[in-house]
C-alpha cells in the first residue's frame, strides 16, 4: 500500500480474469471499505496464485470468493487456504448474476457445448439439465478467461459460456439467455486476505 499525495493506493489480486465477479467484488470492496482510495486490480485467475502473491507481499490484498448460496464451497479456495499463512481482512456478499454468451451471430441451436468455472456451472444446474440437456458441459479455470477464450477463437464457436454480464462487452459477445442461474437472489460470500503478521 502506498500514498500518492494524499490519496492511498491499493494493489489487489484477484481470482479471476478482467471481467470476472472477482472483479465486481474488488469494485465493492473498494467503494464501500475504502472511501475513495485508488486500486489496482491484478488478474490472477486462481486462489492459489492470488495468496501465494498476499504471502509474498506482492498485493496488499487478496479477494477470491469461498462460497455460493447455491452451489457452496469453493472447493479450489478452500485447498488454496489450507497451503498459506495469511489473515482475513473481512468477509462480503455479491448478488451475481450469470449470462450465457455465445460468439456474435452464433444462435442456440449451434450450441453443442458450455462451459464455465464449476462453481458457475453448479449455480445453473436445474437451468442446464433443463435447457440444454444435449449439449456437453465442461469446466473451465475461469468464468471471465472462457468469455476470453471463446471471443479469441481457443474455443469453439459451437460452446456457449456461462459468465458475467460485462463480459460480453469487454470481449464482444453476445448475450444468449440473461440470469440464467437456478436462484433468483444467488448470494456469493468473498473474502478479503492479508499477508499475516510476523
Amino acid at each position: 500500500m502506498f500514498v500518492i499525495g494524499t490519496i492511498l493506493s491499493m494493489k489487489i489480486g484477484i481470482m479471476g480474469a478482467v471481467g470476472s465477479f472477482s472483479e465486481q467484488a474488488a469494485e465493492q470492496y473498494q467503494r464501500v471499505f475504502l472511501h475513495g482510495a485508488e486500486i489496482t486490480v491484478c488478474p490472477l485467475v486462481n486462489a492459489e496464485a492470488v495468496l501465494t502473491a498476499v504471502e509474498a507481499g506482492e498485493i496488499d490484498r487478496g479477494i477470491f470468493p469461498i462460497e455460493n448460496s447455491n452451489g457452496g464451497i469453493v472447493i479450489e479456495a478452500v485447498h488454496a487456504m489450507a497451503a498459506h499463512r495469511f489473515s482475513i481482512e473481512r468477509m462480503f456478499e455479491l448478488d451475481v448474476h450469470h449470462m450465457l454468451l455465445v460468439q456474435p451471430g452464433v444462435n442456440a441451436s449451434e450450441i453443442t457445448s458450455v462451459t464455465s468455472h464449476d462453481q458457475a456451472i453448479k449455480q445453473c444446474r436445474m437451468y442446464l439439465r433443463r435447457a440444454w440437456p444435449d449439449a456437453a458441459v465442461e469446466v473451465y479455470a475461469d468464468t471471465a478467461k472462457a468469455a476470453a477464450d471463446l471471443a479469441q477463437g481457443t474455443l469453439s464457436t459451437t460452446t456457449a459460456v456461462i459468465a458475467p454480464r460485462r463480459c460480453a462487452g469487454l470481449y464482444n459477445l453476445d448475450i444468449l439467455e440473461e440470469s440464467i442461474q437456478d436462484l433468483k437472489f444467488n448470494y456469493t460470500s468473498f473474502l478479503v486476505a492479508t499477508k499475516k503478521s510476523e
